[in-house]
């Protein structure tokens, strides 16, 4: 095992298989996009659109409360909490702006996510980015010196 330094990044180690498996899946994805992209029509009406929606704003709802309960208790789930938050921000103001009708419809959607979703997902950006540089200077400040 390597000697740590305090100025070493902190690094998570994953297993080999995994670091593989999530390589494999990034590299496979690529022939799959191109894929749709030349086969999905650029319109389709669908049946429980509503639901779809609904459902979604359910989990972000589901997901906001999660993310304030770990907040409030000072709970080690913050940093996973609130990424997965700031991440169905983004997607919900992609998929607003992306399936909002032209004309006042996609005005909307995108005040709606210049205002709230995309800031909103800054502010879940900066508590993970924030947890981040907290845990990193924990560590560095912790760690034992390297016998001499």
């Amino acid at each position: 095992m390597r000697d740590l330094h305090a100025d070493d990044p902190v690094q998570i180690h994953l297993p080999r298989w995994m670091k593989v498996l999530l390589a494999a899946v990034s590299v496979g994805l690529v022939p799959w996009i191109l894929y749709l992209t030349f086969t999905l029509p650029s319109r389709h009406v669908t049946y429980h659109y509503d639901v779809a929606w609904v459902g979604f704003d359910v989990g972000l709802t589901a997901s906001f409360a999660a993310t304030a309960w770990a907040a409030f208790r000072g709970s080690r789930w913050l940093v996973p909490l609130a990424a997965a938050t700031g991440t169905m921000l983004c997607c919900d103001a992609w998929f607003d702006v992306v399936t909002s009708q032209s004309g006042g419809d996609m005005w909307e959607a995108i005040a709606e996510a210049a205002l709230a979703e995309l800031p909103l997902a800054a502010v879940c950006a900066f508590i993970v980015y924030d947890a981040e540089t907290f845990l990193a200077a924990t560590v560095t400040r912790f760690r034992r010196p390297a016998p001499s």
